[in-house]
């Protein structure tokens, strides 16, 4: 099962864009509630490795499930 990237805790700090090894985290094309960049996980793409869950410095930004009513897909 995907993980997925939640939107309004994602600081757009992107450690696990360069870490995924199948490119299936994407920039979001605007701010979030926070004020700050966020990323997007593409369920189709991602192989559940959970590096990007290993490498993210903010608590909670990133969880284990496919959970698209916690992420905003552009």
């Amino acid at each position: 099962m995907p993980h997925t990237i939640v939107t309004n805790i994602c600081e757009g700090v992107a450690d696990c864009v360069d870490a995924c090894p199948v490119a299936c985290i994407h920039e979001g094309p605007s701010k979030n509630t926070k004020g700050t960049d966020w990323y997007w996980i593409d369920f189709a793409t991602c192989i559940d490795c959970g590096i990007c869950l290993q490498v993210c410095p903010v608590e909670g930004a990133i969880v284990p499930e496919e959970r698209p009513d916690l992420q905003k897909t552009p």
